[in-house]
């Protein structure tokens, strides 16, 4: 293994114990203690499902799709209306050169 690796690999070492880590990042024990218990606390809470099954997330969610697919039928209407409105501009094109034809 190259020099740089095992330089990286001993840089990201954590210290085993919590007085060891205190004196890595110049804190006390209990703040190390009670960062180690919050972390512990996130993990818990991010692995839990409780979340996505609260009412609120339920509604966002919800919300989303409806306009996600009220956004797609406005879309939808668009690109119709702009088809119909290049017929339509077609078919005043040829009326007019009919009626220029017919000498009107």
């Amino acid at each position: 293994m190259p020099k740089y690796e095992e330089l990286v690999k001993e840089k990201n070492k954590e210290p085993a114990n919590i007085d060891a880590l205190a004196k890595k990042y110049n804190m006390s024990v209990n703040d190390v203690k009670h960062l180690k218990d919050k972390v512990s606390h996130l993990e818990e809470d991010l692995h839990s499902k409780e979340y996505w099954e609260k009412p609120d997330y339920k509604f966002l969610v919800k919300e989303n799709l409806k306009l996600r697919r009220e956004i797609t039928e406005l879309e939808q209407e668009v690109l119709e209306t702009k088809l119909d409105n290049k017929k339509l501009a077609q078919q005043i094109s040829t009326m007019l050169e009919r009626m220029r034809d017919a000498d009107f």
